[in-house]
């Protein structure tokens, strides 16, 4: 089972955010986790549906990645 601590950052408005690396990277390491424990065979869950959900949570976090870049990579006005 993986831990992860993640921090939250205040915005203006009060509400709470959290940083899109650390978005990526729980949801990366949580497809991992899920691959990892469907080899050893903790996961009672079919081994296709989780090879296809841990691909979606990766493409997942690769698309947040692609928009983080865009965002930080856009002319200020």
């Amino acid at each position: 089972m993986i831990q992860i601590s993640i921090p939250l950052v205040p915005a203006d408005d009060g509400a709470l955010l959290i940083p899109a690396d650390h978005v990526t990277d729980l949801l990366r390491r949580l497809a991992a986790d899920w691959v990892e424990s469907t080899d050893s065979g903790d996961m009672r869950a079919d081994e296709q549906t989780v090879q296809d959900l841990a691909r979606v949570m990766s493409e997942l976090a690769d698309q947040i990645d692609v928009e983080c870049i865009g965002f930080a990579s856009a002319p200020k006005p």
